[in-house]
């Protein structure tokens, strides 16, 4: 009984420390939120997605949120659980489905960087379809009020205005640290207004907003790039952290004000 116990003990300890050193994770396990994975079936595929329901009286807008390009983390989860909480229903597709280990997922790969090489490899119309269907699946549910956003980030982000081109339904686009498509025919099918999320020291993805922008008012598209001074490439991700540095920090929480607002208008 007496080994028993501080068997339970030790353990016990070891998972606060666990929790103590992932705050997403920890986020997570103490959210009052309902979380369910979901098998969102496209085409002959599925994809594991994490669902996350706000906690209000009546229907909700949904938001699909798309990853970095190291897969669907523990941040990408804790972030689709922040914006449960601030009323939206939230769904987060791992878009590695079918490409892990033995046809696994995000958790199936040996590290991050395995994750990313195998995003670059995804065919870019597997990843719509994903997308679209991951989008149907949650503007059907009996919680939601019909209206579908998309917001991501990094690789993301660029899937978000990727996405934009391919779902005329689609309400709104938040694009956080993406680059946008190139071809005007493309940028041409858009119907939602698209919001841009930038970070002042992100000169790789920034030097891509002058033809975003020159694209979209030649095809008489709304789009509103923002760009956070000071902060770098992840600012969302990277202003979290308890380390973050004080310019991080501090476009996370603009570009947070700004998304709420934003999102209120839709």
């Amino acid at each position: 009984m007496k080994r028993s116990f501080i068997l339970a003990a030790a353990v016990l300890v070891l998972s606060s420390v666990a929790l103590a050193q992932n705050p997403d994770l920890e986020r997570l396990e103490k959210s009052p939120r309902h979380h369910e994975w979901v098998a969102v079936k496209a085409g002959a595929r599925t994809v594991h997605s994490f669902l996350v329901y706000p906690e209000v009286k009546g229907k909700a807008t949904a938001i699909v949120v798309i990853h970095e390009n190291r897969g669907l983390t523990d941040w990408v989860r804790s972030m689709a659980d922040q914006l449960a909480e601030a009323g939206y229903i939230a769904i987060a597709p791992d878009l590695l489905s079918g490409s892990g280990p033995n046809g696994g997922k995000t958790s199936d790969f040996p590290d991050g960087d395995a994750a990313r090489e195998a995003i670059y490899a995804l065919p870019p119309d597997q990843v719509t379809a994903d997308l679209n269907a991951v989008a149907d699946h949650v503007a059907k549910l009996p919680a939601s009020n019909g209206k579908v956003v998309v917001g991501g980030f990094c690789w993301g982000g660029s899937q978000s205005f990727r996405l934009a081109t391919n779902r005329p339904s689609l309400a709104a686009a938040f694009v956080f640290y993406g680059t946008g498509p190139e071809v005007k025919d493309d940028i041409a099918r858009i119907k939602c207004p698209v919001y841009g999320f930038y970070g002042g020291s992100d000169n790789r993805v920034n030097a891509t907003i002058p033809k975003s922008e020159g694209l979209m008012k030649e095809t008489g598209k709304r789009y509103e790039p923002v760009i956070y001074e000071g902060a770098g490439h992840g600012f969302m991700r990277a202003g979290e952290a308890p380390n973050a540095s004080e310019a991080n920090k501090r476009a996370r929480e603009e570009a947070w004000k700004r998304w709420m607002d934003l999102l209120k208008k839709v």
